[in-house]
């Protein structure tokens, strides 16, 4: 399995924002904006592993700036890293105001896929090749937040967790 460039993977997807979006005080919804971002992630994850893939975790999502009715969502995805079978994608979402003429950072998170066989159990994925120092950055850092997940879902034990543990003990 050959492996593939992180931005082969990039997907960007744009939403305008309709009053069915939105909150009472004319926000665009959270699970709204969370749907279109696992929208976006899986299709990052099928086209890396070109496989169907499946959500299994979601970082924690702050909402830095609300985006409010009428205005333009944009939403960037890409695989940070590629383990064994999951994929970790980073997404990064803008708000931009049309009629003011200004884009500014609403958040962003990391979501976590697994791609499935035929048989819906979990298959190998490509290895990913980084490109930029953003790129590079984002994947080293992966280890350490994939390590935190695991420990959470209790599915690694915490005195296992190497990449966590250095950065509370120095030896």
């Amino acid at each position: 399995m050959l492996p593939k460039k992180t931005s082969e993977t990039r997907v960007i997807m744009t939403e305008l924002v309709f009053p069915n979006d939105t909150n009472f005080y004319g926000n665009l919804m959270g699970g709204r904006l969370m749907y279109w971002m696992d929208t976006a992630a899986a299709m990052v994850a099928g086209k890396h592993s070109n496989a169907p893939c499946v959500t299994v975790s979601v970082d924690n999502i702050s909402f830095d700036a609300p985006i409010k009715l009428g205005q333009v969502v944009h939403i960037e995805a890409q695989i940070s890293r590629a383990f064994k079978s999951s994929m970790e994608i980073h997404i990064k979402v803008w708000g931009e105001d049309l009629t003011q003429q200004y884009k500014y950072k609403s958040n962003e998170a990391y979501l976590t896929f697994v791609a499935l066989d035929p048989n819906g159990k979990p298959r190998a994925v490509p290895e990913i090749i980084t490109e930029t120092e953003d790129e590079k950055k984002v994947f080293e850092s992966a280890l350490r937040r994939r390590q935190l997940r695991l420990v959470l879902a209790k599915k690694m034990k915490p005195e296992d967790a190497t990449e966590l543990k250095a950065l509370f003990i120095n030896d």
